[in-house]
């Protein structure tokens, strides 16, 4: 395993004896076959998605936790470099194990930035042995389990960071972030959230860093108190249009009531969901069993996205956004989150694809990232049919679809989710917590 004692200066406990402490603040499928429209396939031409396979590349993207020595060997131009130059699209990597270095291949095929989330971290931590070290020390010395999962993190944080800095410093704050999110136990809980994200900022105290913030109805105001602090957000867990532009309000509100005369490295991502919309209302039209019905599975979440996009188009323009703009402001990008592809029947590529556009952030796992790597092609496509997508969305409310009701439940869904990630990865290091003082007597 390569050494990454070189990338930052560990954290020390006092560093995280810091005043606010993350304990304290936790009191408070079945598809039916996919039948295909007639125009389905012919989107996909559309997106210009190749399905030609074979490249060279195949099988040579995933991160081998604890594998490898991550030397970072340069390779040659991959679609990833031109998603980002041709389409200003930055493709992201959604998943961060030990060896950090085994980011260097990645990042020198063109993943431009990292996501992490509690499930991410759970995989890591409970699967690898490359934490065992440091969990040791940290047990050894006195640290409560909960205090010593968020060295092991901040430390994969830190480390991350440093491998995108130079992403980061190219582009005057515009790209090269990683993101960690706060305890999802704080997800109804406003001013928790708020507390959170200082104390991680302060801790992992690198300048490309992104604090998640899950996007629910308690945690908007927690968003816009965040950035008022000068602190650079990745809202996580959109699942609807309503809450995005609740989302993207908060992020204003916030660079407004900052207080700043330079806004230019406070920034934000808006983390919109995908594949998980296809999921739920793919189950939904299946219920309703009707030919129309039927017809509309797998084509709900782009839709969805493409009209979110559309929003992003209206809301940062206008004599509010241009007010900021002078401050030095830019953009809260959106995010494509949640794209590899769940039902095996459809293109694997089929939440990348035809979300490619200029401003917008695609992060992908090992999965989404492969396919579109090996067989993806790079062509501006998240407004290019925008009548078609508002004829979706509106065929799916005539239905009976209720978006917000969709939103909701995978919001439920999403913190739950990563509630039980958390727990669970605490639970495990509980057990080998023990079995190491075990050992140590």
């Amino acid at each position: 395993m390569a050494s990454i004692s070189k990338l930052s200066t560990p954290i020390s406990s006092p560093t995280l004896s810091s005043s606010f402490n993350p304990r304290s603040s936790l009191s408070s499928n079945s598809f039916l076959a996919f039948r295909p429209s007639s125009d389905f396939f012919t989107k996909l031409s559309a997106s210009r998605l190749s399905v030609q396979r074979g490249s060279d590349l195949k099988g040579s993207l995933f991160v081998r936790c604890s594998q490898g020595d991550g030397n970072g060997i340069p390779v040659k131009r991959t679609v990833l470099h031109d998603l980002y130059e041709k389409e200003g699209q930055s493709p992201w990597y959604d998943n961060l194990c030990r060896p950090v270095t085994d980011l260097l291949p990645l990042i020198s095929k063109g993943v431009r930035g990292v996501t992490s989330n509690p499930a991410i971290f759970q995989k890591a931590i409970s699967s690898s042995n490359a934490y065992n070290d440091q969990f040791r020390e940290l047990v050894q010395s006195g640290k409560d389990i909960e205090s010593a999962y968020w060295e092991l993190v901040v430390k994969d944080i830190q480390d991350a960071c440093k491998l995108f800095e130079p992403i980061y410093d190219q582009t005057d704050a515009g790209d090269g972030y990683v993101s960690v999110e706060v305890s999802p136990k704080l997800a109804d809980d406003t001013e928790g959230t708020v507390e959170a994200a200082k104390w991680l900022h302060k801790v992992v105290s690198r300048p490309n860093v992104y604090i998640k913030i899950p996007a629910t109805a308690a945690c908007i105001p927690s968003i816009r108190d965040t950035i008022a602090n000068g602190i650079s957000v990745n809202v996580t867990l959109i699942f609807s249009i309503a809450r995005y532009e609740a989302v993207i309000d908060a992020y204003l509100d916030g660079l407004e009531a900052s207080g700043l005369s330079d806004l230019s490295r406070v920034t934000s991502v808006a983390s919109f969901f995908v594949s998980r919309v296809d999921t739920l209302i793919d189950k939904l039209l299946e219920k309703i069993g009707t030919p129309e019905a039927l017809d509309l599975r797998g084509k709900a979440a782009v839709a969805q996205a493409a009209l979110a996009y559309q929003l992003y188009q209206k809301k940062f323009s206008g004599p509010r956004w241009e007010a900021l703009v002078k401050k030095g402001a830019k953009k809260q990008r959106l995010l494509w989150a949640s794209t590899s592809v769940k039902n095996p029947a459809y293109p694997d590529t089929l939440y990348v694809a035809p979300l490619i556009g200029p401003d917008t952030v695609s992060t992908m796992p090992d999965q989404a990232l492969e396919a579109f790597v090996d067989h993806g092609i790079v062509s501006r496509t998240i407004d290019s049919n925008v009548s078609e997508a508002e004829g979706i969305y509106s065929a799916l409310e005539k239905l009976g679809i209720d978006w917000n009701e969709v939103g909701n439940q995978l919001e439920i869904e999403g913190v739950d989710s990563f509630k039980k990630s958390f727990d669970s990865l605490l639970n495990t290091l509980q057990d080998k917590g023990n079995s190491l003082k075990l050992v140590s007597h």
